[in-house]
């Protein structure tokens, strides 16, 4: 397990505080059940990622900790439960790139990824992996391009919904070669895979967390990781640079999020549990055999990320013209 290096100037995690004075931390906290709220469906790879640590996160912590999977609006409705949330360090989020970036990038929504939350710290990071239905006729990038070339209509691609990175990294892929293919927007990766593994879409940009257990089952073919390097886990797979298309480089990171105001002890706390978790062996194995990089953060490391992750999508929301229909 790595550790992010602090920035050279880190920034308060809540860059506007708000007239009310935050809560006063309570004597003993946790007191009742945590909730990891997961904004996407059962079985997808931020629910499994978010339940891996909820197992060794509540002995931790005294108390039991549960997932409540909040799916829809691109992660939209289950941000707005958590910013509304008491801040009282007994309701968290698996937040995660679509969610505090992209999705905040591409429109307006009712809560802001900077200003209502607290972040506690990240997890860790998943490149994205373009994958195909195992019986499409396609070879490869260079034949896929070939092919919509040729016939637009022909293949269509699963994303878990508008402001994710499955659909930011498809409509780049098809911005940077050049091509057009349908986008079926989905609330989630289970559902959108379940969909590619039927062949009622045909491609999809999961993150490698999400579909190395189809590729590896041969359910799914790997044609090409969106990232800056090949993965260890599929040595054989070039990147997408490597298979003609540049520009294309969407890494999923994941982090733990609380509601803005909550008490500076009570995050203090729950960062230095969730590094404890993330430096169990047994959850960086289970992690990173699914292809995810553990990476372990200050709460301040990860708000600076937040920002920057901003920035960076909302120019590609520009350059790519990407809208949320």
């Amino acid at each position: 397990m790595k550790t992010l290096l602090a920035p050279a100037a880190l920034v308060a995690a809540t860059l506007a505080a708000p007239v009310a004075a935050p809560a006063a931390a309570p004597a003993a906290y946790p007191t009742r059940t945590i909730t990891i709220v997961v904004p996407t469906a059962a079985g997808g790879g931020n629910d499994a990622m978010a339940r891996t640590i909820a197992q060794k996160l509540g002995p931790l912590l005294g108390q039991t900790v549960i997932i409540d999977n909040r799916a829809g609006a691109n992660g939209s409705i289950a941000s707005e439960f958590v910013a509304r949330a008491a801040p009282d360090g007994h309701t968290l989020m698996l937040g995660y790139v679509a969610t505090h970036a992209m999705n905040p990038a591409l429109q307006k929504l009712r809560y802001d990824p900077v200003t209502d939350f607290e972040p506690v710290g990240l997890v860790g990071y998943s490149p994205t992996l373009m994958v195909a239905n195992a019986l499409a006729p396609v070879k490869d990038v260079k034949d896929l391009a070939s092919q919509l070339k040729a016939r637009p209509d022909r293949y269509s691609y699963a994303s878990a919904g508008n402001g994710t990175a499955p659909h930011f990294a498809a409509e780049l892929f098809k911005l940077n070669a050049g091509v057009d293919m349908l986008g079926v927007p989905y609330k989630g990766s289970a559902p959108a895979i379940t969909d590619t593994l039927g062949g009622q879409t045909q491609f999809m940009f999961p993150s490698l967390f999400t579909a190395i257990p189809y590729v590896k089952s041969g359910k799914l073919k790997a044609l090409a990781v969106a990232g800056p390097k090949r993965s260890h886990l599929l040595p054989d797979v070039p990147t997408l640079k490597e298979a003609g298309v540049e520009g294309v480089e969407v890494q999923q990171w994941y982090g733990v999020f609380a509601p803005a105001r909550t008490p500076r002890p009570i995050v203090d706390k729950l960062n230095k549990a969730l590094n404890q978790v993330l430096a169990d062996k047994e959850v960086v194995k289970r992690i990173e055999d699914h292809g995810a990089d553990v990476e372990s953060s200050t709460p301040e490391q990860l708000g600076s990320l937040v920002r920057s992750e901003l920035t960076k999508w909302k120019a590609v929301v520009q350059k790519a013209r990407l809208t949320a229909e």
